[in-house]
Formats: structure tokens, sequence, C-alpha cells
């Protein structure tokens, strides 16, 4: 393949670098700060805008036992690549849906009395029994079954002639705020009593999680038989880390070239709606990339950079639906030259949680939002 940016099969200089060994790295550290807890990759949202197959492999290399998904199709998908490692759906599949779960080897997860009898319908086709995880809602208040509720749902799935009682988890809505730990143990409190009821109804979950990669990180007694990290995975921890630090590398970077350069004099406007005032003359380079591709419009309002030379760059204006301009000041630039929206260039680096902290939202948020108009080149070799 041609340079990431030149030649052929690069119609637009524009890519996002996905390094496999910063994700094997992460795996690797995050099952050791959780052993002997087994670590589940979360993959969704395309491996969080990185490429789910290629997170999966990295991840499973570096010591995941476990996947995991919120949609069926994107459990299939694996499935069609040739991943083998159980993967875990997050979130109830349809009636059709729960189908296709069951005959591409898929853990569904259930919590209503209707989403066992389709898991149950959907197992008459399958080849020996299909292992369900039952999520309990223990405060997320999203999905999942009431504690009240969990004994019964959990005699339906064992009475049914084709399911497995495999797991019984939960998921933690505040496990990265120190100030609400105590909210965090009642949930993890409640989790454990409703596991306490079914051990004593012979029905003990052979699998307990609850764990996100706050959880993980944050809560060592919350970590039990496996943890489900998704951001740290990718290189961003939620929160501080206790018990230890914990080395993440972010793995993707946002990169594109130059496309276009004009001198322009003191005083001209730049961009859609002429908000940026040039103080001095200054080199404007064109880079081709826009809120179409992730790069909201509200980056530049909130006194975006952008690393040109391996220098901190403003964006100039108004970010467009393809393009957004850089201020380069008296800079030397070419077309062709490198700019990094994320990542790192020379002795500077931009990584997604500084966007976040300057649009007032989450890593997760920048990272998923890097749209498909971007090509993915993985670098490393996990």
């Amino acid at each position: 393949m041609a340079e990431p940016g030149r030649g052929a099969g690069w119609q637009r200089a524009a890519w996002a670098e996905v390094d496999v060994d910063a994700i094997a790295h992460n795996a690797s550290a995050l099952r050791d700060a959780a052993a002997p807890a087994q670590l589940c990759a979360v993959v969704k949202a395309n491996g969080y805008g990185h490429g789910a197959v290629d997170v999966a492999r990295a991840a499973l290399a570096g010591g995941a036992t476990w996947l995991a998904v919120a949609l069926v199709e994107e459990g299939v998908a694996l499935r069609e690549a040739g991943i083998d490692a159980p993967v875990l759906v997050l979130s109830q599949p349809s009636p059709a849906g729960v189908e296709e779960a069951v005959a591409s080897g898929l853990t569904p997860t259930l919590y209503t009395a209707e989403g066992v009898a389709a898991a149950a319908s959907a197992a008459t086709a399958a080849t020996g029994l299909v292992d369900v995880h039952v999520k309990v809602d223990t405060g997320m208040h999203r999905v999942g079954a009431a504690p009240a509720d969990a004994l019964a749902l959990v005699k339906a799935v064992e009475a049914a002639a084709g399911l497995r009682f495999a797991g019984l988890w939960t998921h933690f809505p505040v496990a990265d705020e120190p100030d609400k730990d105590a909210a965090t143990e009642a949930q993890l409190e409640r989790l454990a009593n409703v596991a306490a009821e079914l051990t004593a109804a012979g029905l003990a979950p052979p699998m307990l999680h609850a764990s996100n990669s706050a959880g993980a990180l944050a809560h060592p007694a919350a970590r039990l038989d496996m943890v489900r990290c998704g951001i740290a995975l990718y290189g961003y921890a939620p929160c501080a880390p206790r018990g230890g630090p914990v080395e993440l590398r972010p793995a993707l970077s946002l990169k594109a070239r130059v496309s276009h350069v004009q001198r322009l004099p003191a005083g001209e406007r730049i961009s859609y709606g002429w908000r940026y005032q040039l103080a001095e003359e200054s080199v404007i380079a064109t880079v081709p990339l826009g809120y179409a591709d992730g790069v909201t419009r509200a980056l530049a309002a909130a006194e975006g950079q952008v690393l040109v030379a391996g220098k901190r760059r403003p964006i100039a204006g108004t970010v467009t639906m393809d393009q957004l301009m850089v201020d380069c000041g008296a800079g030397e630039v070419a077309v062709g030259d490198e700019v990094v929206l994320i990542g790192r260039q020379g002795s500077e680096a931009i990584w997604a949680d500084e966007w976040a902290g300057r649009l007032d939202t989450i890593a997760y948020e920048v990272l998923c939002g890097i749209g498909p108009r971007v090509p993915r080149v993985t670098v490393g070799s996990a």
C-alpha cells in the first residue's frame, strides 16, 4: 500500500491510524490489573471507531478471553472474520436477532420473560445448549431485570430445554466518580444479594461480572469473575486507577495532509461566518477533514488546535463539512505536509481527551464520532 495520504488508493489525503500493538498492550495491562478476573474486550460501535475486527484480534492477543458487542450484527461480523472467542451481546436481542445470535454462536443477554421465550425458541435449532447471561438492573435503569424478578427469570432459562444459565451481570453508571463510591458499592451489594438468592435455590451463577473500565480500575472488589473494558482498552482511563498505576496507550491517531496553501494579509477573515480574523499576515493551510468526518464545528469555537511540523496551530474559523483551515502563522507549510489532529507529532501530542475537555464531552464520543469516510490504517504487528 502507498504511504498514507499519498499515491494510488488515496483520493483523499486523510486517515486514522490504529496501533494494534497499543491495543494488545492495554489489554495485557488491564488483564494483569484485574487478575484473576478474566478480561472481556468491548468492541461495539466498530471498536469505538478503531475497527472491531482488528481490535478484537489485538485484544485477544493481549490476553482478553471474551469480547462484547452491542448488536447481534456486530457479533456476526466478528464470526465472519474467523474470530471464535466467546462474544457477549450486551443487550437483549429482538426475536429475529436472537435467532441470528444462536446461529452464530454468540452469547445473548436476557432480562425479560419474552426474551427467554424467544431464545428458547431459537435454541431448538441449535446443536447443544445455548449459553445465556442474565442482566440485573441494580441502578443504571437502562435495561435489565429488576432484582426481585431475577430468580424467576433464571428458573425460566433453566427450564427451557435448549438454554443454559451461564452468567449474571450488571452495569455501573457512576464507577468513575469517587464521590459516588457508596452508590457503586450499593449496586455491587444488590448484585451479590441476587447471586446469593440464586445460589440458595440451586442456581449459582457460573460467572458473575459487573465492572466496566471504571469499575475495573477504581473498584477492585467489583472485578468478580470478569471485567468488561471499553474505553481503557483504547488507551483512555475514565478515572484514576486505585491500587497501582495502569499504563494505557492511546491507540488511534487522526491525520491528514495539507491540500492547499495560501498566504493572506492581516485583516482577512476565514471560513463561513467570517468569525476568524487574521491579526497579521499568515499562512493558511487547508486540511481535507470536516464535520462529516467527526471534526465538529464546536472544536474550532473551543479554540481547537492541530499539529503541523511539530507545532500546535489553531483551527482558523468554522470547520466545514469536508475541510478545515489552519492558521500556520509565519511557518513554512507545503501541500502534502502531514497534519495531526489526534496523535503525536514530534514532542507534541493531542489526544481525544483533550478534544473532550474542549467540547465538554467524553473521549468515547470523540473516537466513535470519527466517520466512515476516514479510512482506518492498521499499524503494529499484534
